[in-house]
Order: C-alpha cells, then sequence, then structure tokens
C-alpha cells in the first residue's frame, strides 16, 4: 500500500482498465484483476471500483480522505469520494510482462525479410502493446508482435533502449532494428463459442465441490465442451470481468449448463436435480483455500499468515466441512457424479465425457478435442506455492487422515471408487 492519492476525473490518477463489483469488491480482488493484465499499480474507489495502471498520476491526499469500507470486505478501505486507495504490485518477471493472456518473448533482431517471420501487419499511428496483442489475436492466433510466423525465424538479442509506444509513454515498442515479440494464445475456435440454453433447463444441475477443488477450472471445461455458459450460486464480479457471463444470473434462472456451488446444507442441496461433485485431496485444496483467502485469485498467503495463527484456525474450522461437504451431497444429493480432481487431470477426455453426459449434452468430439488443447485457459490456478516448510503438523495430519477414512469409507459403500491413493500423504 502507497497511499490515498486524488483522482481526476479528467486525467485519472490510473490510466489502464477498470472493473467495479457492487456487492463484493476486494482489495486482494482489485489486486487479483491488475496483476493478471500486468499492471504494476491497483487503485480501489468508492468501495466497489478497481483501477489498474503503470503510473501514478496524481498528487497524494489525506489519509482520512480514502475512508470508505470496501464492499466486500469490511477491514479493508478502498478509497473515497474522487480518492483512490493505491498499491503498488510486486510481479513475477513473467507476469511483469504479460499483456492479457499474451506472454513476452523477448527483443528479437529484425529480419532482413520480415514478412517471412511476420506475414500480416499493420500501421497503428497510436501503437499500444495491448492494440498490437489484439490485432495479431484477431489475425494469426499464436503470434504477437506483428502477426503471424515462429521465432525460429527470428534472433533472439538482448538490447537495452527501444523507442516509446505512441499509444502508452510507459510502454516499449521496439526500434527500426530490433522487435519485441509477444506470443498470444493458439484459439481453437471449434470450442471457443458460449452461449446462453435457448429454451429454459428443466432440471438444476449443481457443480458442487469444496472451496479449493478446482471447481472455476471445471467450469471452464465445461463450458468449452458444451458450448453453454456455467451459473453460481454466488456472484463473483471479476470471474464474471474474465468471461463467465453466467456468474450474473440468479442461479435458478435456467439459462446455464450448470450451477457452481459450494454449500453443503440438506435444503440447498435438495434444491438441485443432480449434480457433479468434485473432490480434491484435502492437503491440496485447504492450502488452495487458504492462498485464495489470503493472497487473492491468483495470490500466494503471506508468510506471516502461514506462521501465525491464521493458518492453524483454518485447518481447525475447514478440514471438518472439507469431509463433511461430501458426505452431505453422498446423503442428500439426487443423482450424484462424482469426479476426482485427480482424475480429471490425468484423463481429461475420459472424464469430462462423463461431465458432460451428466448434463445431457451430446458431446461433440470436436469440441472435445479442441477442450484438450484449450484446458487450462485463464481461469486454473497456477500450482501452489513450494513452501520451505510443511504446513501440517502431525496433530493436523492425524486429523485430516481421519476426514481421508471416513470419506474413503462413505465412497466405497456406495460402490463408488474410494480416494485416490496419493490423498494421504507420503
Amino acid at each position: 500500500y502507497i497511499g490515498c492519492y486524488v483522482d481526476n476525473t479528467r486525467r485519472r490518477t490510473l490510466r489502464g482498465v477498470s472493473f467495479f463489483d457492487y456487492k463484493k469488491m476486494t482489495v486482494f480482488r482489485c489486486q487479483d484483476n491488475c496483476a493478471e493484465r500486468g499492471y504494476l499499480y491497483a487503485g480501489l474507489e468508492f468501495g466497489a471500483e478497481c483501477y489498474c495502471g503503470h503510473k501514478v498520476q496524481a498528487s497524494n491526499a489525506s489519509e482520512s480522505e480514502c475512508n470508505m469500507e470496501c464492499k466486500g470486505e469490511r477491514s479493508n478501505t478502498c478509497g473515497g469520494v474522487n480518492r483512490l486507495s493505491i498499491y503498488r504490485l510486486e510481479l513475477a518477471q513473467e507476469s511483469a510482462r504479460r499483456y492479457g493472456s499474451a506472454i513476452f518473448r523477448g527483443c528479437f533482431r529484425r529480419p532482413d525479410n520480415v514478412s517471412i517471420a511476420l506475414p500480416v501487419s499493420q500501421l497503428m499511428l497510436n501503437m499500444s502493446v495491448d492494440k498490437c496483442v489484439d490485432f495479431c489475436t484477431e489475425k494469426v492466433p499464436g503470434a504477437g508482435g506483428g502477426a503471424g510466423g515462429k521465432l525460429n525465424h527470428l534472433n533472439h538479442h538482448q538490447k537495452g533502449s527501444h523507442w516509446k509506444c505512441a499509444g502508452e509513454e510507459f510502454e516499449s515498442c521496439g526500434t527500426a532494428e530490433y522487435l519485441l515479440v509477444y506470443q498470444t494464445q493458439v484459439q481453437d475456435n471449434r470450442c471457443m463459442d458460449r452461449r446462453f440454453l435457448p429454451t429454459r433447463a428443466k432440471q438444476l444441475v449443481a457443480l458442487a465441490s469444496f472451496p479449493g477443488a478446482g471447481n472455476t477450472w471445471a467450469r471452464h471445461l465445461i463450458e468449452l465442451a458444451t458450448g453453454f455458459y456455467t451459473g453460481s450460486y454466488y456472484f463473483d464480479g471479476s470471474l464474471y470481468n474474465k468471461g463467465f457471463k453466467g456468474e450474473r444470473d440468479h442461479w435458478r434462472s435456467g439459462r446455464t449448463i450448470c450451477i457452481k456451488t459450494h454449500e453443503s446444507g440438506q435444503k440447498e442441496i435438495e434444491s438441485f436435480d443432480s449434480a457433479i461433485l468434485l473432490i480434491r485431496n484435502p492437503y491440496k485444496a485447504l492450502m488452495a483455500e487458504f492462498n485464495r483467502k489470503y493472497g487473492g485469485h491468483i495470490g500466494f498467503a503471506a508468510h506471516a499468515h502461514w506462521k501465525g495463527k491464521e493458518w492453524p484456525e483454518f485447518v481447525a474450522n475447514y478440514a471438518p466441512w472439507w469431509a463433511t461437504h461430501t458426505l452431505d451431497w453422498l446423503r442428500y444429493g439426487k443423482k450424484v457424479l462424482v469426479v476426482h480432481f485427480e482424475d480429471l487431470k490425468r484423463d481429461l477426455f475420459v472424464q469430462l465425457q462423463r461431465m458432460v453426459g451428466l448434463l445431457g449434452i451430446a458431446a461433440c468430439e470436436d469440441r472435445l478435442l479442441c477442450v484438450e488443447g484449450q484446458k487450462d485457459g485463464n481461469f486454473k490456478r497456477s500450482g501452489l506455492r513450494k513452501l520451505e516448510y510443511d504446513p501440517y503438523t502431525p496433530e493436523m495430519r492425524k486429523m485430516i487422515n481421519g476426514y481421508i477414512k471416513t470419506v474413503d469409507t462413505a465412497l466405497k459403500l456406495r460402490n463408488l471408487s474410494g480416494v485416490p491413493d496419493d490423498y494421504y500423504p507420503r
């Protein structure tokens, strides 16, 4: 956190992108969205609006003027009236050189015949990295910095100084002799179209999981495989902004193919006609949810949180919920399909066919093959940060192993395969 700043509506303090969430805005949510876009600063205003930029362009204001509570987190403030609470983001090198889905690949010497490496080009008076990436993604998916081609046509080179982009003074746009190259995601358009259901669904299908078990990733896969939006029992503005357009629909709208939920009470479970129950190794799920809780969607909990009272309190409260969540869905759920997160990672094609089958969709093989190439998308959380120590005490392990055995027994009593072997730590 670097301070409270004046936000001039004519000359914005942070000139980049913005989004708002009038229900659940938090500091972490704003930081996540800005970091994913490669911005170096995040600012919050009016308790609900988030702004991202590379450069702060305003004077400091009094700290007392940034006095509005964040809509989703009352313990923190989110700016004030025409006042921004500004945070400087410490991005990893790769994140700092990301522009949307594009990844910075380096500085390359411009070849004598550039059209061989990058056959599509366009002169832009107000050039910026974002504009170039957008142009190349649309024209030739899989390349950037002048569209098309492969990096093996270019010679990598490290060069210190570059021209400033005409449209963004804080960005570099290469020189007459050197190109800055960005690689965009390769798009297989066979599974990229998504829409709401054409007629109201007669059955409400839950995509149920304990937090941290990969629900968002599963939604991404289902949307690609079926071509229909998924919904949610909640509303997450950051997920809506990332493309989950069913996020704003009421969960009973009937316009979405399935509904995300972490609920585990009898009344909530019996509201659904069927369910895909996603289960993940509790040791991994607990750490993933702890990172999300204290570090946001793509961040990580700080060392102080792991070593402080937060972690043991979290395990004591959440570990029993991991077990009761599965037990409740097995007991009260109607027509429950159990999918293990580990099996989905290991055998995506087969597991996704099972999931789509429950949803009543005849899965097109072309779409499923396309999903294989697009499986990570922009929504799957990156792997867990490797801690230098084991956060689980012997007492925690004894408790969690007991819950694993309970869930394993409950699954086998219903003639289902038990938990994967790797649920038990080695």
